[in-house]
């Protein structure tokens, strides 16, 4: 008999929401199967923090699950906002070219003054996103969102209040305990399933998986794209898997998806 296919689950952009997260979490445990749930592998796709004011309280809960549920397998993507936390708090690892963090500003200094790019504690050895994201944005309305910011053009202001300091101040850095920035500095950038079944209009198909925040970018090699990303390669200014829009793979217009399946 054959062996039932695994239970794989995406779950994508939490942004600081404990409330639709905590939801989001309990209708997946009524909606699967029990068993199927309790083994499933479950793919979380990244942006943990900002916007919603309980960023502190997501990675909390996201921390518990391996404990909570110890058959299931949890894989935790980075997405840009995550990527840029984990830049302030100097958690990225250190470029494998043997350049300088700061190497990474020079592409786009020009935009340094508008975004407010962070000038505290540290910021001389940090990369370009951390800076971005701890800084304040002179502009008080996002055109594109329709939307205030909330402090800098990521939206950081509620993730420095979740942890009770004020936005762009450095005592963010004491204020995260270790076990948060740990689980910033081990999550991954792609997770690769070599076997995963989807049911289409012809039957059950076999797919690889390739999860990702943002996506692959179009025309580029793929095995070349998947390198960089396993690498973590932190010489880049703006990593487009992460934070492309317009260059990706096959993302729907109303609503990103994070992932893609290659059969």
């Amino acid at each position: 008999m054959a062996q039932k296919p695994r239970t794989v689950i995406c779950v994508g952009d939490i942004h600081g929401y404990i409330s639709k997260l905590s939801n989001l979490w309990l209708n997946l445990q009524s909606a699967i199967d029990p068993s199927e749930f309790s083994s499933a592998l479950v793919i979380f796709l990244g942006d943990y923090c900002d916007r919603g004011p309980e960023t502190r309280k997501v990675i909390d809960f996201l921390i518990s699950l391996p404990e909570k549920h110890p058959d299931q397998t949890h894989v935790f993507l980075a997405g840009n906002h995550d990527f840029a936390f984990s830049g302030f708090l100097g958690l990225l690892p250190r470029p494998s070219d043997g350049s300088d963090l700061k190497d990474t500003w020079k592409e786009y200094e020009g935009s340094e003054e508008r975004e407010g790019w962070y000038r505290g504690e540290g910021f001389e050895d940090m990369h370009l996103q951390g800076r971005r994201w701890a800084g304040k944005i002179k502009a008080t309305f996002n055109s594109v969102k329709g939307m205030a910011y909330k402090g800098s053009i990521y939206d950081a202001g509620s993730t420095f209040e979740s942890y009770g300091v004020p936005h762009g101040s450095s005592d963010l850095m004491k204020a995260v305990p270790e076990s948060h920035k740990k689980f910033l500095t081990n999550m991954v950038w792609v997770h690769e399933e070599d076997d995963v079944c989807i049911d289409t209009e012809e039957g059950l198909k076999h797919c690889k998986l390739i999860a990702v925040h943002a996506g692959l970018e179009k025309g580029n090699n793929v095995e070349e794209q998947l390198k960089l990303l396993r690498a973590k390669d932190t010489s880049i200014s703006k990593i487009q898997h992460l934070s492309g829009r317009k260059n990706v793979w096959d993302i729907p217009q109303v609503r990103h998806r994070k992932n893609q399946t290659l059969c």
